[in-house]
């Protein structure tokens, strides 16, 4: 199985002293964010987990401690944007993230830490020319340290536009979207990185940028040397090409507070999720209940059998 550390919140950024207990006792307890009282019992040990993917704005906490996951294949989806603490309230400063990256990538080699570059939104603000500046100016900063870069484009839903209101950030139209995707394709190049989209319906193939996968049976296969049995991921929405993968996160618990966020609902139940947070529980927040019902996942590994590249 392939281990997703987590589109629902920053699991390195706050809860990395967590997974890694979570690694030493070799299980977690996932909530259903469907059905609260439904936990699955998910195990974690490298017999049945091929990879774990990573999802943070910055596993700081988590780099003197990479050496407790040797006997794991692992890799990163690193965001950063160009936006201020307006737009993400509690990430560090853009020099603080870059470091890490660099450190990270560093530790771990280009290949296993992709720079992420969403959402992509506009305001009164922060137009076209902005982004191409910003975008030029992360690159440069990356450059030899990255060899791809995710994009997406702000989807307003309506839990991201409460959190947006008073900003001024809209989605992109389809012509802005051609332009600053041709403004920021040879940037990219000139630093020797390609751009895939990420769960976007719109076709830029024409433009030079094709559609990616942030869980990627290519870069699984990759890293184990083997190719894997695995399919797309139903539970994600139609545009999405990731592959199947289990995710232990927990929406409303990540603490960098960024207004476009899909994952974070409320601040106050951020908050109050955040306090319940106990680094030896076997749940990223609270108890188990009298009326939880815990059931094994049953989960197996996917590589081939003597199928090496």
């Amino acid at each position: 199985m392939i281990l997703s550390v987590s589109r629902r919140t920053d699991i390195p950024a706050f809860y990395s002293e967590w997974f890694l207990n979570r690694v030493k006792e070799g299980f977690v307890y996932v909530r259903n964010p469907m059905n609260i009282h439904q936990i699955s019992r998910v195990p974690i040990n490298p017999k049945v987990v091929d990879c774990i993917v990573f999802w943070t704005k910055n596993p700081k906490a988590m780099l003197s401690r990479l050496d407790e996951l040797d006997e794991f294949k692992y890799y990163f989806q690193y965001t950063i944007n160009p936006y201020d603490k307006r737009m993400e309230v509690k990430v560090p400063k853009k020099d603080v993230v870059i470091d890490t990256f660099i450190d990270l990538s560093k530790r771990i080699g280009t290949n296993r830490v992709i720079w992420r570059y969403d959402p992509i939104l506009l305001t009164d603000k922060i137009d076209i020319d902005y982004h191409v500046k910003y975008f030029e100016e992360l690159a440069k900063r990356l450059s030899g340290f990255t060899k791809r870069c995710v994009i997406s484009f702000i989807d307003n839903y309506q839990k991201t536009e409460r959190n947006l209101k008073g900003t001024y950030a809209r989605e992109l139209t389809e012509t802005e979207i051609y332009k600053i995707t041709d403004k920021i394709l040879p940037i990219a190049q000139q630093y020797g990185m390609i751009i895939q989209t990420c769960s976007e319906n719109i076709d830029l193939e024409s433009h030079g940028i094709g559609h990616g996968k942030c869980i990627d049976n290519e870069i699984v296969e990759e890293l184990l040397g083997s190719k894997i049995h695995i399919s797309k991921d139903k539970s994600q929405r139609k545009e999405c090409g990731c592959v199947q993968s289990i995710d232990i996160g927990e929406y409303n618990t990540c603490g960098h507070n960024c207004l476009y966020c899909y994952a974070n609902f409320n601040n106050d139940v951020v908050l109050k999720n955040r306090l319940k947070h106990d680094p030896e529980s076997p749940l990223l927040t609270g108890q188990i209940n009298s009326n939880d019902i815990i059931k094994e996942r049953a989960v197996c590994p996917l590589k081939k059998d003597n199928l090496l590249f």
